[in-house]
C-alpha cells in the first residue's frame, strides 16, 4: 500500500513540474517551396539564408559538415565560382605545420570545411555560460518537427511569459521550446542583417530564409533524391504495364490452345 502511495505522490510532483514549466505549443506550419514531391529549392532564398547564418548564426553555431565549395553546388544556393572564392577567402583558416614545424593561418579556401567560431566544445561552453551551441550542419535532421519546428523556435519568442512563470537569469521565454525555456537570446530582431537583394529584413522574413537554408545543409541532395523517386516511379509503371500486356499475351495464348 506504501509503495502504491509513493508511486501515486512521485506522479502527481513531476506532473507538477512539468505544468509549471510549461507545454510547447504545436510548431506552425509553413508552406515551404521545397515540399511535396516536386519542391525545390528557392535559390535566392538560400542566399538570404546563408547571408543570416553567415552574420548572425555563425557567431555562436558551427557548421563542421559543409565545405565552402558546397555552395556553389548545383541543387543548392548555387553562387558563383568567383564568389565561393570570395567567401571562402574571407575567413582566416588555422593550417600547417610549416617547414618550421610552425601552425600558421591563410585565406580560407572552397575546400575547406566552414570555420568554427571557437576552437574546442570546453571553450564553447565557457563563453555561453555551460551551454553548447549545437552545430547546425543537420539540426533539421535532428529535431522533430523539422524546418517548421525551426522556424516556430526563431519566432516563438516573447518577452512576456505567462503569469506565475518564473524567468531565470540568461533564460528566455519560447512558447514553442520544451518547457517553454530557452538558454539562447532571441537571434533575429528587425533588420538584423541588410539583405544584398534588396529583401526586407523582417523577423518572419530572416527566420524563413535561415531554415531553408539549414534545410538544405541537412539535405543538400533533396532535390535529385527527388528526380531519382520520380523517375524510378515512371521506370517502374512503364516496367508493370509492360510485365501485365506480356502476361496477358502469353495467357491468352494458353487459353487458346485449352
Amino acid at each position: 500500500m506504501n509503495k502504491i502511495l509513493s508511486a501515486i505522490l512521485l506522479t502527481i510532483v513531476i506532473s507538477t513540474k512539468l505544468f509549471a514549466a510549461g507545454d510547447a505549443a504545436k510548431p506552425m506550419s509553413v508552406d515551404w517551396s521545397f515540399n511535396g514531391f516536386f519542391g525545390k529549392f528557392d535559390r535566392a532564398q538560400l542566399q538570404r539564408g546563408f547571408q543570416v547564418y553567415k552574420e548572425v548564426c555563425a557567431s555562436c553555431h558551427s557548421m563542421k559538415y559543409l565545405s565552402y565549395r558546397n555552395l556553389g553546388e548545383k541543387g543548392g544556393p548555387e553562387f558563383s565560382e568567383q564568389e565561393v572564392k570570395a567567401i571562402a577567402a574571407s575567413y582566416q583558416i588555422k593550417d600547417g605545420p610549416n617547414e618550421q614545424g610552425e601552425m600558421f593561418e591563410r585565406a580560407g579556401l572552397p575546400k575547406d570545411k566552414f570555420k568554427s567560431p571557437y576552437p574546442n566544445k570546453n571553450a564553447a561552453r565557457s563563453v555561453n555560460g555551460g551551454a553548447y551551441p549545437p552545430d547546425m550542419s543537420v539540426l533539421v535532421k535532428a529535431r522533430s518537427g523539422g524546418s517548421n519546428y525551426i522556424y516556430s523556435i526563431l519566432m516563438g519568442y516573447d518577452d512576456k511569459p505567462p503569469s506565475g512563470m518564473k524567468i531565470e537569469d540568461g533564460v528566455y521565454y519560447n512558447k514553442y521550446m520544451a518547457g517553454n525555456k530557452i538558454r539562447m537570446s532571441k537571434p533575429l530582431n528587425e533588420g538584423s542583417v541588410e539583405y544584398s537583394d534588396g529583401t526586407k529584413a523582417t523577423v518572419s522574413q530572416m527566420s524563413k530564409d535561415v531554415t531553408a537554408f539549414l534545410t538544405w545543409t541537412a539535405e543538400p541532395h533533396l532535390e535529385k533524391r527527388k528526380r531519382i523517386g520520380f523517375k524510378t516511379i515512371i521506370y517502374l509503371l512503364i516496367f508493370s504495364v509492360l510485365v501485365f500486356l506480356s502476361m496477358k499475351k502469353i495467357w491468352s495464348r494458353v487459353e487458346t490452345k485449352m
